[in-house]
């Protein structure tokens, strides 16, 4: 059985100390080239390949890195314009501090994975964006006993959480709508639980929702109802998939199909993304029906994409690369446990009016 090669028996090999061995792999700035060069060969004719990650988290207690755990699959976290700008504002501070960063997937059958990554990965810290409210995900990364901020939904008295007001947002948003005078409004709501399903929500859905921001969301759209004596369920509510953001646009206009078959009245969509906003955009070009003069729509975010839109979108506009910034502060530099509540604000473009009489 062949010998493990050990940094000390190539600092022996090149003629130098253990420590002078060790700052060619960890720090070479402090080193003669002369030296590094020396210490180098070494380690090839060896057959070293540097120190151990492990041994030197052992012996430093921290690795630069983040640890990222998204609510949606890994490839829809690069393609959906929400988790991209979340990723950025995480990506900024990262640079800042010279820190890495681990992404996990915390979606259908890839959370189990995740749990086990949580407590094995070799991060100072955890970034849950979560969208199932208490999650078990949350608990893991609480065993770990290493600094986590859950995002998006409220965590428990002493962790550290950063969000917006979801229900009050979305009762503005609403709001915005019915002050134009609509009533026959249509919802594209976001998932209500893992599972990708496509399909109208009745009461008896509503009740099973898990995920904390759909929830909140929908709170704050009967809040915003009930002030004009209508009940959420008067108007129709389509659940549709967040998995893969191309795919969202697409079930979005599908979605939109189906409120019209089901209302054909219908003279506005309320949106709970700028995504699924934007693919009830696509409906009504592609049914010649005009926008806002007979329909008005209205997302939630404030992406890119509903800025370069035609007509411009209006939507209810957060803090998306904020968020990302404000959660990796809080890994890597540490602070106060509780929830840093983040402002929106309506952006008013133009896919919104007030409806024919």
């Amino acid at each position: 059985m062949s010998k493990t090669v050990r940094l000390v028996d190539v600092a022996e090999a090149a003629g130098v100390s253990r420590g002078t061995a060790s700052n060619v792999f960890n720090h070479p700035e402090l080193v003669r080239p002369e030296v590094r060069e020396r210490v180098t060969k070494a380690a090839q004719r060896l057959g070293y390949g540097g120190p151990d990650p492990k041994g030197r988290l052992l012996r430093a207690g921290k690795v630069n890195a983040i640890g990222l755990v998204l609510s949606g699959t890994l490839a829809a976290g690069f393609r959906d314009p929400f988790d991209q700008l979340f990723m950025s504002g995480i990506g900024e501070v990262c640079d800042a501090y010279g820190a890495g960063l681990a992404l996990l997937s915390a979606y259908g059958e890839f959370k189990e994975k995740t749990a086990w990554n949580i407590r094995s990965a070799l991060v100072d810290g955890f970034i849950v964006h979560c969208l199932e409210a208490q999650t078990s995900l949350l608990d893991i990364a609480r065993q770990r006993g290493l600094p986590f901020v859950a995002v998006d939904v409220e965590p428990e008295p002493g962790d550290m959480g950063i969000r917006i007001d979801d229900r009050g947002a979305a009762r503005a948003q609403a709001r915005h709508l019915l002050s134009l005078g609509h009533r026959a409004i249509g919802i594209l709501s976001l998932e209500l639980a893992s599972g990708g399903r496509f399909g109208f929500v009745d009461r008896a859905r509503y009740r099973s929702v898990r995920y904390a921001v759909t929830r909140d969301r929908l709170h704050g759209y009967a809040d915003a109802f009930a002030e004009v004596g209508m009940d959420l369920f008067d108007v129709p509510i389509f659940e549709t998939p967040i998995v893969e953001a191309v795919l969202s646009r697409d079930k979005a206009a599908e979605a939109t199909a189906a409120i019209f078959e089901r209302v054909p009245e219908t003279t506005a969509i309320l949106a709970m993304s700028d995504v699924a906003a934007l693919g009830a955009l696509a409906y009504a070009r592609a049914n010649d029906i005009t926008v806002p003069e007979e329909l008005s729509i209205i997302g939630f975010d404030g992406t890119p994409d509903g800025a370069e839109s035609t007509p411009r979108l209006t939507t209810m506009a957060q803090p998306i690369v904020e968020k990302g910034r404000r959660a990796a502060e809080l890994v890597l530099a540490g602070g106060p446990p509780g929830v840093i509540t983040l402002g929106v604000k309506l952006i008013a473009g133009g896919t919104t009016a007030r409806p024919r009489i």
